[in-house]
Formats: C-alpha cells, structure tokens, sequence
C-alpha cells in the first residue's frame, strides 16, 4: 500500500508550528532541595540551621536549674539576690561595694521586679525566689551575632583577654570565664573537622562532662546551702524561733542569707571589707577570726546576753573551738556534707550548734 506523501508533509508542518509555541511547565519545588531554614519554617529562623541543638541545650539549661544543688562563688548571691532582696522586702545585707556606691543597681533591679510580683501576689516562697532566677541567670546569655572573620576576633578576643589577666597579682578561674564559651566554639569546630574516632571523642566527651556535671551539681559544695534551708525550716517551723539569732563562722561570704531564708532573723557573719581607710597592715574580721578563733570568741562574747542562738561553722574549726562551746552550752543539732576535697578554712561537712538554756529539753 503506498503512502501519500502530502500526509508526511501535513505531519512535518504541524511539528513545527508547535516548536514555535511557548511551552509552559508547572512549577515544583523539590523537598530535597529545600533549605532547612525554610522547612523548619519561622522556628528555623528564629534559632538557626541547628534548630534540634538549641533546643537541647535550652532544655538542658532547664534541668540543670532545677537540679543543681551547689554553690561556687558568693557572687552567685551577694551581687543579684541578696540585693534584690533587700531592695524589696527592707531588710538583709549589703556587701561594701553597695555601700560604697561603686556598683549600678540595673542587673540587680530585674530580680527585685519578679520578687514585687511574687510579693504583690502573694507567692513570695523561698522556691520561688531561687529557682525562677536560676532559670534566668543560666539563659540571659543567649544573643544573635553574625559578622566576617569571626573565627580571628574570636581567637583574638580569647588571648588579649588570657594575656591580660594573666598579668594580675589576684588570679581566679572566674576570671576567665567569660571568654570560654569562645573556646568551646573552637573545640566544636575541630571535633567536626576529625576524620578518625569523631564518634568516641564527642562519646568521651559527653559522658566524662555529664559525670562531672552530676557531682559539681548535687555533691560538691553544698553543705552552705543546705544549711541554709535547715535554718529556714527552723524559723517557719517553729514560731518561737522569731527571738533567735545565727552566726555564721566560716569565711566571710560562705553562705547566702536572706535570700535563701526570707524571714527576719538576725544573722551575722565573718565580714571581709577591703581597707579604705590607708590603714597598714589591716586586718578584716576573718582574717583576725582564723588568727585565734577560741581567743577571738571569749572576747566578742564575754556577755552570755549576746551569745547567738545558732553557730554554723565548718567541721575543721570544730576541734579548735570546742571549750567555747562547752562552756557556752552548745550542742550539735545538724550535720551537712559539703565536699570530698576540703582545703584551708573549708571542711567536709558544716555543723550547727544550738544554745541549750537551762530548762529546755535537749534534742538529740
């Protein structure tokens, strides 16, 4: 059967009139493709690519607010909490430099906010008053930066800083503190650079950091704090206890006090101002304390009618002032571990003694 070739010409043409046609493709955006700031949507831009990280970290934060049972340096109190304190409720201690009127009361006035609240409505609790600012202290730290050459003005930062305190008499770990989240920026980037043993490093890491974490946490160093807590049980369990008074014999700023005990209880302790008066060879309180503490005691209480109800003190000062106390009545009421690795004036556990009156029964 033959073909008609008009019919191959009509196919030809028709062929080419759609070439000249405009060809109009539906648009589709392949899921594979699409960046994770987009696909986490406004969450993603708020936190970043690394959204799943900030998260943990964030939760993690929360935890350990909750969890932590320690303390590390008197700054932790004396700087936010005690003033915001006092601020609010009219009463407490002021360290010298509030005083003095060398420190601003901006930092301060964010927690005296939350405690007028916590007051107004009636929920003024010592839980409270600590761990909502702990939730606050842990988290204020996070800020958004992006900027070139960050890795140089990092590195750079971290040992002008190093370089310049490490020309200072006075030296402390806190000092430092911080520029190390900037060394953490380093050590992330050089773990995510390995190409051997990346997994049993950040392993190692993890595991060795959360064992420390746990013991820095809950065990050591927190015999200042619960005995703290003991005393505020004592004056909301037992409302004769409005005419008692605590002493706290430890070196100076060992403990918070009305932060943690909120009740009007008269509390003295080692004090430790610097000298501001040109004085030679000045000694504070503390110092004079530790040269003779049994000496130091008969003379401040030569009076039994000033002798404080409670006296709280490490348990290496127990031995050295034990005539005082038994000639004074005083009797061990608590014990409260403190540390594994006690050093200096610091001991293991911390002791209170209790004044026993005449007529009272003691409590064993």
């Amino acid at each position: 059967m033959e073909r008609d070739p008009s019919d191959g010409s009509l196919f030809f043409r028709r062929l080419q009139s759609r070439s000249h046609e405009k060809v109009k493709l539906r648009k589709r955006k392949s899921v594979l493709y699409v960046s994770p700031e987009k696909s986490s949507g406004r969450l993603g831009d708020l936190l970043g690519e690394n959204i799943y990280l900030v998260l943990f970290t964030i939760t993690f934060r929360i935890c350990n607010c909750f969890l932590v049972q320690t303390s590390f340096v008197p700054d932790e109190y004396w700087q936010s909490l005690e003033v915001a304190h006092h601020m609010v409720f009219n009463y407490g201690y002021l360290t010298w430099e509030w005083t003095e009127r060398l420190r601003g009361y901006t930092y301060p006035l964010i927690f005296a906010s939350i405690y007028k609240i916590l007051h107004l409505l009636g929920k003024d609790n010592v839980q409270l008053l600590i761990c909502r600012f702990e939730l606050f202290s842990d988290n204020r730290s996070y800020v958004f930066w992006s900027a070139p050459k960050r890795y140089q003005i990092l590195l750079v930062t971290v040992l002008w800083t190093l370089l310049v305190y490490s020309m200072l008499s006075h030296k402390e770990f806190r000092f430092i503190y911080p520029v190390l989240p900037f060394c953490m920026v380093f050590c992330g980037y050089s773990l995510n650079h390995l190409k051997m043993w990346k997994k049993t490093a950040l392993s190692f890491l993890f595991l060795s950091n959360m064992l420390l974490a746990l013991y820095t946490g809950l065990v050591h160093q927190r015999g200042t704090l619960d005995v703290m807590t003991h005393i505020q049980e004592l004056c909301y369990n037992n409302p004769n206890e409005s005419a008692a008074s605590v002493f706290v014999m430890m070196p100076c700023h060992s403990t918070p006090l009305y932060s943690h005990v909120h009740y009007p209880l008269p509390m003295r302790f080692l004090q430790c101002p610097p000298d501001l008066t040109g004085k030679s060879q000045y000694l504070d309180e503390a110092d004079l304390f530790y040269q003779n503490p049994l000496s130091w005691l008969y003379e401040e209480f030569h009076n039994n009618s000033t002798l404080p109800t409670y006296l709280i003190i490490f348990s290496i000062l127990e031995e050295e002032i034990s005539a005082f106390l038994i000639s004074r009545n005083y009797d061990r009421t608590a014990v409260f571990f403190h540390t594994h690795l006690p050093e200096g004036r610091t001991g293991s556990h911390v002791y209170v003694y209790e004044r026993k009156l005449k007529g009272k029964l003691q409590r064993r």
